[in-house]
């Protein structure tokens, strides 16, 4: 069977378990009131859905999920269940947030680089050196205007209900990486969308836009010199082991974003909706605390590897290459770049 008839098999079939959840929460045939409505068919109903996650099990935003799937069984006094599928069981990112749309998965766990092709807002956070760190990113995230971008999901067929921590990107390479010039020419695996195929133009390297999954296998045959992303990342995908070379240069915070279906949402009870966006909020501690754990213990782990690290102290010379990147954009995320500046300290 060719790849995109799989793909076909793999969303309808979905859909069909989805329709079928949806009719326990319609409920003798009625048909399904929209948030607008006073009462949803939903209210009362054992509710069963799926979230999806292409991380392993034991990584952080999927212990993050997890929790948030647990605090939902528990405010719903077991009425409500989540099951969390990791491992790209559902599908890659890509394939999930269009499932995720059709309503054929309920709910994910997502980077917002690839949800900027489905919302164009949230391509801001692809933008380089638009943060000076962790704190600022989050002082960020939870003003009006970080949850502002969160709301306007719904203008895409999905409902934000959290951030998560993803922390900060950097580049890897079966190549040395000493400054910013030895990146030029090579190949560079990126998420797919045009702001990061622009940087990487910015830094004189050869953007290579794939699926997270292929990436192992693409260093190791030489496909691609080189991938970025977060150091548990870094680890737990074992680019580690083919890619010997880390730069720390920290380019880019990308956060993460646990997502709900609309067409789901829109027939959920008023009750149900408060319960599962309480959940996702108190579940974000959860991840966040494995998060900062699982980053020390993958530094750990690339020290004794044999991993040759260099730390960037001065991101100047980074700034000035990629310059054109921000001021090419500026018009697109102005606000929410003058936004970003306020939750400077």
């Amino acid at each position: 069977m060719k790849k995109s008839s799989k793909r076909l098999t793999v969303v309808l079939g979905t859909v069909l378990g989805s329709s079928l959840i949806l009719a326990a929460c319609g409920g003798n045939g009625d048909t399904a009131k929209t948030s607008g409505s006073s009462k949803s068919n939903s209210e009362g109903k054992s509710l069963s859905f799926r979230l999806a996650d292409a991380h392993p099990d034991n990584y952080p935003t999927v212990l993050g999920d997890k929790k948030f799937a647990e605090l939902v069984n528990k405010k719903s006094n077991g009425r409500i269940k989540i099951d969390v599928f990791a491992n790209g069981q559902l599908g890659d990112e890509k394939s999930v947030i269009e499932q995720v749309q059709l309503g054929a998965v309920e709910f994910t766990r997502v980077s917002t680089g690839p949800m900027a092709e489905f919302s164009k807002p949230l391509g801001v956070f692809s933008l380089p050196y638009i943060f000076d760190d962790s704190e600022h990113e989050w002082r960020f995230l939870n003003s009006d205007k970080g949850q502002e971008l969160l709301k306007g999901l719904e203008s895409s067929k999905m409902v934000g209900l959290a951030y998560y921590d993803s922390g900060a990107r950097s580049f890897y390479s079966t190549k040395p990486i000493k400054k910013v010039e030895d990146l030029k020419g090579q190949k560079i695996r990126v998420q797919q969308n045009q702001i990061n195929i622009d940087l990487m133009n910015a830094l004189g390297a050869n953007a290579t836009p794939m699926a997270y999954g292929e990436v192992f296998s693409s260093l190791q045959t030489g496909v691609i010199d080189a991938a970025e992303n977060n150091t548990p990342s870094y680890v737990s995908a074992n680019h580690y082991q083919v890619a010997k070379n880390l730069i720390e240069d920290g380019h880019q915070r990308v956060p993460e974003v646990v997502v709900a279906s609309k067409a789901i949402w829109d027939k959920l009870s008023a009750k149900d909706k408060k319960i599962i966006q309480e959940a996702a909020k108190e579940s974000v501690d959860t991840e966040r605390k494995e998060w900062d754990k699982m980053e020390k213990d993958s530094e750990a782990k690339i020290k004794d590897s044999g991993v040759t690290i260099v730390k960037v102290k001065d991101v100047e010379p980074w700034q000035k290459k990629v310059k054109p990147v921000i001021d090419k954009y500026r018009a697109d995320y102005g606000d929410v770049l003058d936004a970003i500046d306020k939750a400077r300290k």
